[in-house]
């Protein structure tokens, strides 16, 4: 009676797979709602279509229906039609303050990206029809309501000085006043300098009401050394016992206001900080020493002297100093620990003509550099040094001054001389340069004609320098070959004995280095009689600094096998005139946790790559990179399986377009989130132990995995081979779903896996036509789905077989296999012959129509002797 009932559930299992159960219809889904959201903050809402049929690639149109129309549509902005939108949100959609993103063929997002209060209605999302008939729906409603933002966050700004081992307390007023339930976090941040744009974190109060150290404050945050504290309705304070110089930089609070989504997902809705308070820890070290060197102390007239001055002093990049150079005992210029620079009257107008510069090079050293040096600079300089507690102090902690450098400046006699100097040698992307190229000789410039031109060599260089334009003495300006280059970007001026280059608006093709020529003419008309050359001045162009800051904290997901989950990769600030890319990492569990797999990486412009492991349509359906908000990236995972767990990470970059192009500014890397499945007992069981087995190339091997329990037939089982290398990733071969389907990733191994009879529990794989590439570790997973009430599909079980390692042993190469397997030999040998037989015919013929030609010969030669012997002769 058993063999029956099996015979009649498998009858039946034949018989639902004929009819192709999940006939595709159109469905439309957008984001959960009601959702709220504040004020003028971004807003993003997601719709995706599936079942569809036609192109990949599926347009959507956003429409709203208003409160005060609830009947009337209201078109918002279309993937397919420009005119789409109605005027009220024209020109919101053409300046971009309304886009669709398109998260991949059927999924975008729509954009908002300051919220207004006509904001608020019921958005539908609609995706024009292109299948054969219309079957589905087509389009989906959802709510979005527009509250006031009613965050407030305050601390007053301070400066503070501490001696280390002292206590602080810091407080921060925060509060909310919205309708909504809501969460508030609140942390503090610390930021090393002024110039400085990634904040580290001290100690964070959660949404969740949970105390989160810093990754450089866990260890005090554990010893009760730092401390967050509730101490009334709005009052946070933050209590640090022992201050220590690595507290020493500008603290900040910050604070977010939080709300469960219909999805279940907490959101930020707004986020505020404080203005900084400035900290400040003194010690007691008093190691400062301070020194003076000079890269010549001989010079010619006109040579460029450069003046090091050198300090010694532990953590000199956490401590403030201000430096200041003298000459035979009186102040040349000052340089203060905040960058300030002042000059002593006397030697301000050459500053102004860049015939002066100083600036700190790095934390311990610092430069004077004079440019055309005369007479007037020899003597003996000196450097001091003093310490300060924060930058602005007059009062000195301590003071040191170097030994003196003594400087002998040498007059030269007759002869044109040109020297280059510049205002700074690195400029940032669009800002603008000078160069003055600087004339000096024997007798008075205005008398003399004169013209100047200005050289140009890329960097790297791409051969001799190049004509970027030159003065005649005449006043005629001729352009050179490197004029391209800089068309509209530089201008020319003349201040008695010194030519100005400017070059403004400036981009990475300007840095290298330049050079200017003066020739001394004798008339207006011509060739110049003498010419100098100037020193090169190298100009590096930087460009704009990634401030893209990406989570990086380490987290966990759990979910129950086959249901759908998601890792998120978060934003924690990126420029407004920035794009992101993100790639999605897979970090298989031990033993090949060493090489990370690349699962998609979805480009600034929205392209997706799959990478090698994660390529085939079966993964690509699975894995999907979604950008869920202006903080927010997201891979989904639909149906989590087993061969998920793991670890995952994105790695984030940033782009910008400047002038000539997109470039990349950097990139940031989240922390690693791992994936585990929550599965029942699992009451598959297949054989554990590991096998090896060996077949010669060309024949058919059969891998075995046997179902041990007792096979129901009516059970959804679905079963996948793998194959893989030792220490690495194994990559899937075949997978049996449990709707009966066979799925091939590696198209090209379609034609010799076959899987043995499933429907007995035997899922062994037969592998036909044995290659040399085959070699490797294989094994099978089976996993057992039930149906639920929905429809949908949950994994209650799994297990996994033991590995068998296959090793392909090459055929024996004999004289036919070698002749078979080369193609030009194989062609020789069957032709040869018929060669062969062709010469030999040629050769038969010839020799006939030779001995033919032979035999004529001597018959008339016979002929002729028996009439010559008529006359008595005659030959027998």
């Amino acid at each position: 009676m058993g063999l029956v009932w099996r015979r009649v559930a498998a009858l039946f299992l034949v018989l639902f797979l004929l009819l192709g159960v999940g006939a595709g219809q159109r469905v439309v889904a957008v984001q959960k709602g009601p959702l709220y959201r504040v004020r003028g903050s971004h807003v993003t809402l997601w719709c995706k279509v599936s079942g569809y049929q036609g192109p990949a690639e599926q347009n959507f149109q956003w429409s709203i229906y208003l409160p005060s129309a609830p009947e009337r549509e209201v078109q918002i902005v279309s993937t397919a039609d420009p005119s789409f939108p109605y005027a009220v949100y024209a020109q919101r959609v053409h300046s971009r303050e309304i886009y669709v993103e398109r998260v991949q063929g059927d999924a975008v997002l729509l954009h908002i990206k300051e919220l207004q209060d006509q904001d608020a209605g019921e958005y539908e999302c609609h995706t024009p029809n292109t299948d054969e008939r219309y079957f589905g729906s087509y389009s989906a409603k959802m709510n979005l309501s527009v509250i006031p933002d009613t965050l407030s966050v305050s601390m007053g700004s301070q400066v503070l000085t501490q001696a280390e081992g002292d206590a602080v307390e810091l407080t921060c007023e925060v509060s909310k006043t919205t309708a909504q339930h809501t969460h508030l976090s609140v942390g503090w941040y610390r930021l090393q300098g002024a110039g400085e744009h990634q904040a580290e974190e001290i100690l964070t109060l959660s949404k969740d009401f949970v105390l989160k150290p810093g990754p450089s404050y866990t260890q005090r945050f554990l010893s009760g050394n730092v401390r967050l504290d509730k101490v009334g309705n709005t009052t946070y304070k933050l209590s640090i016992t022992a201050v220590e110089p690595s507290d020493q930089g500008q603290l900040y609070c910050e604070a977010a206001e939080w709300i469960e989504d219909p999805d279940e997902t907490w959101k930020d809705i707004s986020r505020k900080q404080t203005e900084k308070t400035e900290l400040s820890v003194t010690t007691e070290d008093h190691d400062l020493h301070v020194g003076i060197v000079a890269t010549k102390s001989n010079l010619s007239e006109g040579d460029i002297l450069q003046l090091s001055c050198t300090l010694g002093a532990q953590r000199s990049s956490s401590r403030y100093f201000q430096v200041a150079w003298l000459l035979d005992g009186v102040e040349v210029a000052r340089l203060g620990p905040s960058g300030l620079l002042a000059w002593k009257k006397e030697y301000e107008e050459r500053a102004g003509l860049g015939q002066l510069r100083a600036f700190k090079q790095s934390s311990a050293v610092y430069i004077l550099a004079v440019y055309g040096v005369g007479p007037k600079d020899s003597g003996a300089y000196h450097c001091s040094a003093s310490e300060v507690k924060a930058p602005g102090d007059v009062q000195s902690i301590q003071t040191n001054l170097s030994s003196a450098i003594r400087v002998d400046v040498k007059p030269i006699g007759l002869g044109l001389r040109a020297t280059l100097i510049s205002r700074t040698a690195t400029v940032r992307y669009t800002q603008s340069f000078e160069l003055v190229c600087q004339v000096s000789a024997s007798h008075p410039i205005e008398e003399m004609l004169l013209s100047v031109g200005w050289f140009f060599q890329p960097n790297p260089p791409d051969g001799s320098y190049q004509e970027l334009v030159r003065v005649l003495p005449n006043g005629t300006v001729s352009w050179g070959p490197a004029q391209p280059r800089f068309q509209g970007k530089a201008q020319l001026r003349k201040v008695d004995a010194s030519s100005w280059l400017r070059i403004h608006g400036v981009v990475s093709g300007h840095a290298g280095t330049y050079q200017c020529e003066v020739g001394l003419w004798r008339t207006p008309r011509g060739q110049p009689t003498a010419s100098t050359t100037s020193n090169a001045v190298g100009i590096q162009v930087i460009p704009p600094e990634s401030k893209l800051q990406v989570a990086a904290k380490e987290s966990s997901v759990e979910v129950a096998g086959g249901a759908d989950t998601s890792i998120e990769c978060r934003i924690l600030f990126s420029q407004n005139d920035s794009q992101l890319a993100v790639t999605w990492y897979f970090l298989p569990p031990p033993p090949a946790d060493a090489t990370p797999l690349q699962i998609v990486r979805a480009s600034y412009s929205g392209l997706l790559e799959y990478g090698a492991d994660f390529s085939s349509p079966a993964q690509r359906s699975r894995f999907l990179s979604q950008r869920v908000s202006s903080e927010a990236f997201q891979l989904r995972i639909l149906s989590a399986g087993p061969g998920d767990q793991g670890g995952y990470r994105c790695l984030v970059e940033e782009w910008r377009w400047l002038e000539d192009g997109w470039h990349g500014l950097g990139e940031g890397q989240s922390g690693r989130t791992s994936l585990r499945l929550r599965l029942p007992e699992s009451e598959l069981h297949l054989e554990q132990a590991n096998r090896s087995i060996s077949a010669r190339e060309g024949e058919e091997v059969t891998l075995g995995c046997l179902l041990q329990d007792t096979y129901v037939p009516t059970a959804h089982l679905s079963a996948s081979w793998f194959r893989g290398e030792e220490g690495g990733h194994p990559r899937t071969l075949l997978t049996l779903r449990h709707d009966g389907s066979i799925e091939y990733p590696q198209e090209g191994l379609a034609g010799r896996l076959q899987l043995r009879r499933p429907a007995a529990g035997d899922f062994s794989l037969t592998l036909g036509g044995v290659e040399v590439g085959d070699a490797g570790l294989y094994h099978c997973q089976l996993q057992e789905w039930q149906q639920r009430d929905k429809g949908e599909w949950a994994l209650q079980a799994w297990a996994r077989s033991g590995y068998t390692r296959l090793t392909a042993i090459p055929k024996e190469s004999t004289v036919l296999s070698t002749i078979c397997s080369s193609p030009p030999l194989l062609n020789f040998i069957l032709f040869l012959p018929l060669i062969l037989i062709l010469l030999l015919a040629l050769a038969g013929f010839c020799w006939c129509v030779l001995s033919r030609k032979s035999k004529k010969g001597c018959t008339k030669g016979e002929e002729l002797m028996e009439l010559k012997g008529a006359g008595g002769v005659k030959r027998t």
